[in-house]
């Protein structure tokens, strides 16, 4: 015992310390006998000035580097830092878009809530500022990080996951609706979870309820609020996917501009190549039927890009059994988030308002009837939406009753609002998923666009939708016929119901009294641009499908509104171009089927819309220009005041001279004389107001501006001379262009006619009467008479002695006209010179005894000086155009004649240059038709 306890003592002895003696050193003493030196690097410690830098001297590189940090405040002012870069320097956005897109979208699940507020303001930035074809090959790197956190355990990740997708909604919803199977799928996890009940799996997978809705306890909102957040994106979504699929013609529920037109254009988008840009490319394209052209409604093939194997054929919903199961899901599940919301609205407990609901009730009910309503557009082809229209009618009809049409219409209900203390944070929360305040009517008009979808066709056992159908077209008929003011959505959607009713119904009393519903809603005043442009296409659209449907056959209301049209054109005139438009081809889709109401009306209003000063014919655009002239085909009688509008159409400019010559072609199609007829088309005018709307065609001028150029003092006019026997009014360039295309048309028009001499004598008769009294003549008047002379005259029927002194004068008066011109504005004035001088010498070599009478007016002793350089260039001019040879030496008396008296009064010492110019070309003239003097003696009885 001594021993071991002794042992004990020597293991844990204390060492004594003496005083004067040291302190021994301990075992793990440090020796401190060493000097240090510091290194200092100078590259280190300098700021990164290649580009450019905040206010805290930090470029882009540094503040990408530091969102990988592990300090929230850190990563916080680094996107502040980014922003404020960025704002400074767009240009960086081109440069580092991918690293920023990459840097950015990783913080989308960062553990701070500052930090990921701060992230969604950078994407909204550079979404703001880049274009969608910029972010396309990076957005695969964004959805993916949307998704992650959009399925993140946090539920305060997923709630900001909603801001991220408001940004990609509102910038790239092209882009977001290009793969929408994995993000729909994410939508359906947010607000519900999977269910594994063992045996009953199968059951419930049958009826689409292995998904059951899912409450969490730690979001900042009720569970019902945090639905309705979910709904209002996948709305948003799903209204992305729809606009971005090609819809075919006859979707009548599609809220776009023009749905109802009648132009016959599907909004398939066609799929543009470049075949260079193929060539070296790796991505192939498969070529199906039509080469490309629009498919026929039956068929099921598209020109579209080739995929990659193995991709999945459901992935973007492009088939009728994918959008089925998705629906099968998704509409189980909407049915209990409104189940949930009906059950905490207290106003479902009393029966008498039970159609009133709380606003957020009423928006809940909005969000899943949108919903519905677009999962019905998935389908992109007719035959899939009617399919599935089916399948929702098989499966959901029992339960859409019973949830929806059970108290409808749904109203408002009045709550009493008291004053309460506000918090703040609860407050902010709770406008951060506040859906937007929807109104009773909105709600009720896209509960009938759901239910009417559902309903059957006319004949195949709709015993059982009486009920509810009956309430449905009670609440259309009511909104559109008492004057409740309907945006325009609310107005398109509202007609796409009627429009579904009447097509599927198929009854006439229910057809005239919705579209009399809607004719009172037509005839209100006031209506926008927009609006009214919409009823237009809706009316036009509906009468096209008039052959197929039976009902609507000579539909009164139809007819009224058909009748109507002109009336409305002729009000309207020019002040609303778009929409004079719309009118114009509404009423050429009528009058090509003929029908009567607005035939009669149209003939009714004839006058005002043809008016050549206020009409629309001369006021509109030159397409609108065009359809009106295409309407007086349709006519059925053309009266004498329209065709002297017509008349003065053609000539005052208003319309161009091609389509002055579709007009008078037209005209002459529906005349007798044209000896062409379609059908059982009546002829529209008489004989003699035909040759009288050729004849004042022709003429160019009206009577009354004929007779206002008569009246003394006109300046305008060149005077009367010796040399000029008419005072020839002037015309523009531009004038004169017009009025001789249409006299072609005109010449071209009595050609066709049959007999030519009669022609002749009818137009040398209305010479005779109307014009050789005339004093000022038109010189495109004068040119157009000629032409039209030489080109209908007839060896048969010479002319009569004043008609040929009337042409005499016009003849000289234009050549006197040519030497004017031709020293004034040899230039500008060229084509009006040469089709004056093709208008004299023609008729000069073919009307008869025309040359011999325009010798005969020139009197060399009546000219004044300054005359007789003038005449003596008209006769150069005659002498040296080799086909009035034969005439000229018919009439070589009177030719030798005025050259004797013109060299007789000239009065200069010497010859002047065009004396000895004319008397060249007389020598000229003479020598060569000696030879044939004699063969030429029978001509001088005819010219």
């Amino acid at each position: 015992m001594k021993a071991k306890k002794k042992k004990r003592q020597d293991d844990f002895q204390k060492v004594k310390l003496k005083v004067g003696k040291k302190k021994p050193k301990a075992d793990n003493a440090t020796n401190t006998n060493f000097r240090t030196k510091g290194i200092h690097l100078s590259e280190q410690l300098k700021r990164d000035t290649s580009g450019p830098t905040t206010h805290r001297q930090l470029g882009i590189n540094d503040l990408l580097s530091q969102l990988h940090h592990y300090n929230a405040n850190v990563k916080h002012s680094a996107l502040l830092g980014l922003k404020e870069l960025l704002s400074l320097t767009p240009s960086l956005l081109e440069q580092h878009l991918s690293r920023l897109l990459s840097e950015v979208a990783a913080v989308f699940t960062d553990k701070d809530g500052n930090v990921r507020v701060a992230a969604t303001r950078v994407l909204r930035f550079i979404a703001q500022c880049v274009p969608a074809e910029r972010v396309a090959p990076f957005f695969p790197l964004l959805s993916a990080h949307l998704s992650c956190a959009m399925t993140h355990i946090e539920t305060a990740i997923q709630e900001d996951s909603m801001k991220y997708l408001d940004v990609l909604l509102e910038h790239y919803p092209a882009l977001l609706a290009a793969r929408p199977a994995v993000l729909l799928t994410n939508f359906l996890e947010l607000i519900s979870h999977r269910q594994n009940s063992g045996g009953a799996k199968k059951a419930q997978e049958v009826k689409g309820t292995n998904w059951a809705l899912s409450v969490s306890i730690d979001r900042t909102v009720t569970s019902q609020q945090w639905r309705l957040s979910v709904l209002l994106r996948l709305g948003r979504f799903l209204q992305a996917v729809v606009e971005e699929r090609p819809v075919e013609e006859g979707d009548m529920s599609v809220a776009t501009e023009g749905v109802f037109g009648s132009t016959g254009e599907g909004r398939l988008k066609p799929l543009f190549l470049n075949w260079e840009e193929l060539t070296y490319s790796k991505a192939g394209v498969k070529v199906y039927e039509h080469s490309g052209a629009k498919p026929t409604p039956r068929s099921s093939y598209r020109l579209r890009p080739e995929v990659a194997p193995g991709g999945a054929v459901g992935e973007n919903l492009d088939s009728a059994e994918a959008v089925q199961s998705f629906a099968a899901t998704l509409v189980p599940l909407l049915l209990e988030v409104w189940v949930e919301a009906s059950a905490s609205d207290s106003s479902w407990n009393s029966t008498d308002s039970a159609h009133l609901l709380t606003p957020d009730a009423m928006s809940v009910m909005f969000q899943v009837l949108s919903i519905l309503q677009l999962l019905r557009k998935l389908a992109p082809q007719q035959e899939q939406q009617e399919s599935l229209d089916a399948w929702f009618r098989k499966e959901y009809l029992g339960d859409f009753k019973q949830h929806f049409m059970k108290n409808f219409p749904y109203g408002t209900q009045d709550t009493p609002k008291h004053k309460k203390k506000v918090d703040l944070k609860r407050s902010k929360q709770s406008a951060a998923v506040s859906a937007p305040a929807v109104e009773p009517l909105a709600l009720n008009i896209t509960l009938c666009q759901v239910m009417v979808s559902l309903g059957q066709r006319q004949g195949l056992s709709r015993e059982t939708d009486g009920d509810w159908l009956t309430l449905l077209r009670t609440f259309v008929r009511d909104t559109l016929s008492t004057g409740v003011k309907l945006s325009y959505r609310q107005l398109h959607m509202l007609l796409g119901t009627v429009w579904k009713m009447v097509l599927t119904q198929r009854s006439k009393t229910l057809t005239e009294d919705l579209l009399a519903a809607v004719y009172v809603y037509y005839k209100q005043k006031n209506l926008t641009l927009q609006t009214r442009s919409l009823l237009l296409s809706f009316y036009s659209k509906l009468y096209l499908q008039e052959q197929g449907h039976t009902h609507l056959a000579r539909s009164k209301v139809l007819c009224r509104w058909l009748a109507s049209l002109p009336v409305q054109l002729s009000q309207l005139g020019h002040r609303n171009p778009f929409l004079s438009e719309r009118l114009i081809l509404s009423i050429q889709a009528a009058a090509a089927r003929g029908n009567k109401d607005l035939l009669n009306s149209l003939q009714t209003q004839a006058c005002r819309l043809y008016d050549p000063q206020e009409g629309v014919v001369v006021l509109l655009p030159v397409e609108s220009q065009q359809r009106m002239v295409q309407l007086l085909y349709f006519l059925p009688k053309m009266s004498q005041p329209l065709l002297a509008n017509l008349s003065c159409c053609c000539t005052a400019g208003r319309i161009s001279a091609g389509l002055a010559a579709s007009l008078i072609r037209i005209i002459h199609l529906r005349s007798s004389l044209s000896g062409w007829s379609v059908g059982s088309q009546e002829v529209a005018l008489q004989d003699v107001d035909y040759i009288s709307f050729l004849f004042s065609t022709l003429t160019g001028f009206s009577s009354d501006k004929l007779a206002s150029l008569q009246e003394a003092g006109d300046e305008s006019a060149l005077p009367c001379s010796p040399l000029s026997p008419l005072s020839l009014y002037p015309t523009p360039l531009e004038q004169f262009t017009h009025h001789w295309d249409i006299v072609e048309e005109v010449c071209h028009c009595l050609e066709t006619l049959g007999s030519k001499s009669q022609c002749f004598d009818i137009l040398q008769n209305g010479i005779c009467k109307y014009l050789t009294k005339l004093a000022v003549v038109p010189d495109s008047m004068a040119a157009g008479l000629l032409r039209a002379v030489s080109r209908l005259l007839d060896l048969s029927v010479l002319p009569i002695e004043p008609v040929l002194r009337f042409l005499s004068q016009c003849c000289l008066s234009l050549l006197a006209l040519l030497i004017t011109l031709q020293q004034e504005a040899p230039t500008e004035t060229n084509h009006k010179r040469e089709a004056i001088w093709g208008a004299c010498i023609l008729a000069l070599s073919t009307v008869p005894r025309l040359l011999r009478m325009v010798l005969q007016l020139l009197r060399v002793g009546d000219l004044s000086e300054e005359e007789l350089p003038q005449l003596g260039q008209v006769l150069s001019m005659l002498l040296q155009h080799t086909p009035l040879h034969n005439q000229l030496l018919a009439n070589t008396a009177l030719l030798q004649e005025i050259i004797q008296h013109l060299t007789r009064y000239s009065r200069t010492a010497t010859r002047e240059q065009w004396l000895t110019d004319l008397l060249y070309c007389y020598s000229l003239t003479v020598s060569h038709g000696s030879s044939s003097h004699r063969g030429n003696m029978g001509l001088q009885d005819m010219y």
